[in-house]
């Protein structure tokens, strides 16, 4: 089978699946009114170990330029519409979500 990615904006979930099979589910942060995270189908293009800054202990880049999905420095903004687009993660979740997925993932982004 095939992982692939699930990203649910209006529910604050990011869902991990093989094939038709749901593996995991997890909360998420995403972007706010003014710079709201991009719909549509994109792959993972690189990993980047402590990236810095707000970006927490991984970041996992996007074929959509600029975005990703990436670990954060606020756990308390998991749940809620706060990013400039990305897609935040607990920390101990993006480590986990990364050691599951190869680069070349595909990402469903959606409301």
């Amino acid at each position: 089978m095939v992982r692939w990615i699930d990203v649910s904006t209006s529910k604050h979930q990011l869902k991990l699946f093989d094939g038709r099979k749901l593996i995991k589910t997890f909360p998420i942060a995403v972007g706010k009114m003014l710079t709201p995270t991009p719909a549509g189908t994109y792959t993972i293009i690189n990993k980047q170990p402590n990236p810095g800054g707000p970006f927490g202990v991984l970041w996992m880049g996007l074929s959509a330029p600029h975005y990703g999905i990436h670990g954060t420095n606020n756990p308390a903004s998991i749940g809620k519409k706060v990013s400039h687009g990305c897609i935040r993660m607990f920390n101990h979740d993006v480590l986990e979500l990364s050691s599951r997925v190869p680069i070349g993932t595909s990402v469903y982004i959606h409301k």
